[in-house]
């Protein structure tokens, strides 16, 4: 028969359809894990902690080389003259970016793109930096620290916000933005670690941060004329939003209390 094993002279012999089989079955076993020193630094170094110690390595990098470069300078000594119009703008808004991952806080960069570009020009560089900086620190954090960070969301308050961010990502983050009482990385790594959708993050940073963004670049455009209707309503912009968001959450604070 074909499919018998035969013996010659004590040497065993396979037939084709005995071979087949077998090769069928260690292919459903499916492959054998590797195992040795370099499985176990590959597990190590792919894990929920390790991923987050380099995140948290990323940023106190880019924190410290905003301290040695001081990009707040280009308030005192303007952008460099080789770079003009459109090109120069484009160049802030991706400098802008990277400041807001390094923590550079937002204020100081928004009067800089008044103060650079004028109100319009400014303020499109300012906001295109704006979302770019949130998009980096919203995929680092998702990428980096979302599984280490997730299973430590015990407190009250943390299951609240991380709650709001999952089912209501949009209008949640939406109103962050708007009401600027949460500083700007905590929000954008917030977000990263809840459920929320990339999308949905971006959508609502550009447009809650046009209002409180353009208060600053007019402000920063008009700074030499501080007695000017447009540099005084600029500052009643930023005001106002502010006192709001300490009253809101003021009230949520007591509502939480009383739970």
């Amino acid at each position: 028969m074909l499919d018998a094993t035969t013996r010659s002279g004590g040497t065993a012999t396979v037939t084709p359809r005995t071979a087949a089989t077998e090769l069928a079955v260690a292919t459903a076993a499916g492959p054998v894990a590797p195992t040795g020193f370099a499985a176990r630094a590959t597990r190590v170094l792919l894990s929920p902690w390790s991923r987050l110690s380099l995140l948290v390595a990323l940023l106190a990098g880019a924190a410290t080389a905003v301290l040695l470069f001081q990009p707040q300078e280009l308030l005192t000594d303007g952008w460099p003259p080789q770079l003009g119009g459109a090109a120069a703008a484009i160049a802030y808004a991706v400098a802008y970016g990277a400041c807001t991952v390094a923590f550079v806080p937002r204020p100081l960069l928004n009067l800089a793109a008044g103060a650079l570009f004028g109100s319009q020009l400014g303020l499109a560089a300012a906001l295109a930096g704006t979302v770019l900086g949130a998009g980096i620190s919203f995929c680092l954090g998702r990428a980096l620290g979302q599984e280490a960070l997730r299973p430590l969301l015990r407190g009250k308050w943390l299951k609240a916000a991380d709650g709001q961010l999952s089912r209501h990502g949009f209008r949640s983050m939406l109103a962050v933005r708007l009401f600027p009482g949460v500083p700007f990385a905590a929000a954008n790594y917030c977000a990263a670690v809840s459920r929320m959708g990339l999308l949905p993050f971006l959508l609502a940073t550009g447009l809650g941060s046009i209002p409180n963004t353009a208060a600053y670049v007019v402000a920063g455009a008009r700074a030499s004329t501080p007695t000017s209707p447009a540099f005084l309503i600029a500052l009643a912009c930023i005001a106002l939003p502010g006192l709001a968001g300490v009253v809101v959450a003021w009230r949520k604070r007591h509502r939480l209390r009383g739970d």
